[in-house]
């Protein structure tokens, strides 16, 4: 399967720029000669996710020189935030990510680490290389994967990492079905990830002690092997609900002791889930109409007690599901709309979702029926 290419604000990447694709020529990797570009094979389900090439974008400034940072014995520490625009970073991150302040309290405090670091190499102090591999634990949709994009932004501009991208992968990725397989395929994600930031999702599916025949352990000794061997040019993001990760690293000491930074992602309450609403909302060019938006927060309220709630991602489909009705009630309408009309979601847009259908059932037997996530809308 070819990997699925898109820059660090979710948009695809242009046309001839695909996710094997390097440098302003556009030529595939695999076929060029230089050194470092190494060939991969075809059968990476991953997704990899490049810096987008704008000036606000999540791109590094590549080939800041940070020594105008140090001047007659001392040091300033904003001529480095402001050469690696790091500030952009952290600012996209207050903006754009409701609540977690937890995590953005980490990211900052691993991003001074990285800054005050670099001031130390300018002024020729000892500054070994921190540590960076992390472990990012909480349910999904609780934006672990977007704080993994904003921090390769971070790592790239002030150094740390040499282009920036973030490859995605699971245990199919990287675990082979058949003996000699898994080596050369979890190699290979290595090869794809150099420079940027591996993620590993679910990482704990690697470990399966049940099946003495499982090949996951193989897919451990070569990650164990490069977090170390490679830790100059990559770094790996481990992530997933937080006791499974737990028993994973207390199962694989190896691979907790490699891990400098455990970052919970904590769920959002209703509140939160409702102002994570209107932001996506207005970021996609919409508005709420009046009663849509208590009608978004009773949404809300009842999807909370559905199964299989992916927090932030369940809002998200939920809005996309409120723009394919409003779209919907305007085709079937027919005529003529004003702007108005093709920026407003209206309180039915939100009241057709399905998880409005169980009124009388609920009056009738107290509970909400167990309905899978893949059938509510």
């Amino acid at each position: 399967m070819a990997a699925r290419g898109l820059d660090t604000t979710g948009r695809p990447l242009e046309p001839g720029k695909g996710a094997e694709e390097d440098g302003p020529t556009g030529r595939s990797r695999a076929n060029r000669g230089d050194r470092g570009s190494p060939s991969f094979t075809d059968d990476f389900g991953g997704t990899i996710v490049r810096p987008a090439g704008g000036a606000r974008s999540g791109s590094a400034v590549e080939g800041v020189d940070f020594s105008g940072a140090v001047d007659d014995g001392e040091a300033d520490v904003q001529t480095v935030v402001a050469s690696s625009r790091v500030h952009e970073v952290l600012e996209e991150i207050d903006r754009d990510l409701i609540a977690l302040q937890p995590v953005k309290r980490r990211i900052h405090e691993i991003a001074a680490l990285l800054v005050i670091d670099r001031l130390r190499q300018e002024m020729g102090l000892s500054a070994r290389r921190p540590t960076l591999h992390m472990s990012f634990t909480g349910s999904p949709g609780t934006g672990k994967t977007t704080v993994a994009l904003r921090m390769a932004s971070i790592l790239h501009r002030l150094g740390y990492i040499e282009r920036g991208h973030l490859v995605s992968v699971t245990r199919d990725d990287l675990v082979g079905q058949y003996v000699g397989h898994t080596a050369p395929k979890t190699k290979d994600v290595v090869k794809r990830a150099l420079g940027g930031i591996l993620f590993i999702d679910e990482a704990y599916y690697l470990h399966r002690p049940e099946n003495e025949r499982d090949y996951g352990q193989e897919a451990i000794e070569v990650l164990l092997s490069v977090m170390e061997s490679e830790r100059q040019n990559l770094v790996v993001v481990m992530a997933g609900y937080a006791d499974p990760m737990e028993a994973f690293f207390q199962a694989n000491p190896g691979m907790g002791s490699r891990v400098a930074h455990h970052i919970d992602f904590p769920d959002y309450d209703a509140v939160e889930l409702m102002a994570i609403a209107r932001l996506m909302v207005g970021q996609q060019g919409y508005e709420l109409a009046e009663g849509a938006d208590m009608a978004f927060e009773d949404y809300i309220s009842r999807r909370l007690q559905r199964p299989r709630f992916a927090q932030g991602r369940s809002v998200r489909n939920a809005v996309e599901r409120a723009r394919m009705r409003q779209a919907t009630r305007l085709f079937d309408a027919g005529g003529r709309v004003t702007r108005e009309d093709l920026v407003t979601l209206a309180p039915q847009d939100i009241l057709g979702s399905s998880v409005f259908d169980d009124t009388a059932a609920e009056g009738q037997a107290g509970a909400l029926p167990d309905v899978p996530a893949h059938h509510v809308s």
